[in-house]
């Protein structure tokens, strides 16, 4: 989505004041879709080159549709903005955490 009138997008304008990765993931998960509830939790270790996040979204956005389609709508999202492809190692669903417990 297009911001103010310099046509930058809310996330990337953001991406300046903020200081960490995890910040930025939420202001670009935020404006993009219906969020009720967002959690993003940085388990990033140093051990690899990028990062790895916990993201938590309760969106309406996310009604009926299947859990990969969602893992895609977000990933699609990130890599607009080269976050996936670039900084990005690792997102975890509640799911995938649970289970690694």
């Amino acid at each position: 989505r297009v911001g103010q009138a310099d046509g930058l997008p809310e996330a990337r304008r953001a991406a300046g004041k903020m200081s960490s990765l995890a910040d930025i993931v939420k202001a670009k998960c935020t404006e993009a879709f219906a969020i009720s509830h967002i959690d993003v939790i940085d388990f990033s270790d140093g051990a690899c080159s990028g990062a790895k996040l916990e993201l938590i979204i309760v969106s309406s956005d996310f009604e009926k549709v299947p859990l990969i389609q969602r893992h895609r709508k977000v990933q699609a999202l990130l890599k607009e903005d080269g976050l996936m492809d670039e900084k990005i190692h690792a997102l975890t669903t509640p799911e995938q955490w649970e289970a690694k417990k």
